[in-house]
């Protein structure tokens, strides 16, 4: 898929906020991902991280996340030059079309209701990395934390649907959203 994104799109930038910057991930960060993603609720909280967290997972993460010919762009949420956490999250865009990406991220559970996640979210639909026309989201329907981040990113929502969480080894309900961009 990566021979049709134009070069330049491939690379990260980082991306700078009020309180922390957006930057790709680095092997260093793996062990900050393992601890927070060790806690349940977090890995509950999305649909591709397994509870307990295998040994090495987070390392292979961070490998995928900054291998060649990746459809996933991930970026720490780094709080360091703020004097926070070096990683206080992530968020995500996968490519599914050359103008269209998915958008995911989670925050570690002891920085919820900080307005982290609403911040990295704004700032990477704002910068528009992968110039996509639109992005999709969902949020588990027991998480109207998520869902609020989006909706006030200006994601729309579009309707409910299931998507599987590995770490609940089931199908959950998810509602589903819709940015279009500029």
């Amino acid at each position: 898929m990566n021979d049709l994104i134009a070069p330049e799109l491939l690379t990260q930038a980082e991306i700078a906020t009020e309180r922390f910057a957006l930057r790709p991930l680095r092997r260093s960060d793996a062990g900050l991902i393992a601890h927070y993603t060790q806690d349940r609720r977090v890995a509950e909280g999305t649909r591709s991280i397994p509870h307990p967290l295998p040994p090495g997972a987070a390392e292979a993460y961070v490998n995928r996340a900054m291998a060649e010919g990746r459809d996933e762009d991930v970026w720490a949420i780094d709080g360091s030059s703020k004097q926070l956490a070096e990683l206080l999250g992530v968020v995500s865009l996968t490519r599914i079309e050359p103008d269209q990406s998915e958008l995911g991220f989670w925050v570690g559970a002891g920085f919820w209701n900080t307005g982290f996640a609403t911040e990295a979210v704004a700032a990477l639909v704002a910068a528009n990395p992968h110039r996509s026309r639109t992005l999709f989201a969902e949020a588990f329907q027991d998480n109207p934390g998520s869902a609020r981040v989006l909706t006030n990113c200006g994601f729309e929502y579009l309707g409910d649907a299931e998507s599987w969480s590995v770490a609940r080894n089931a199908r959950v309900p998810t509602w589903t959203y819709l940015r279009k961009m500029g």
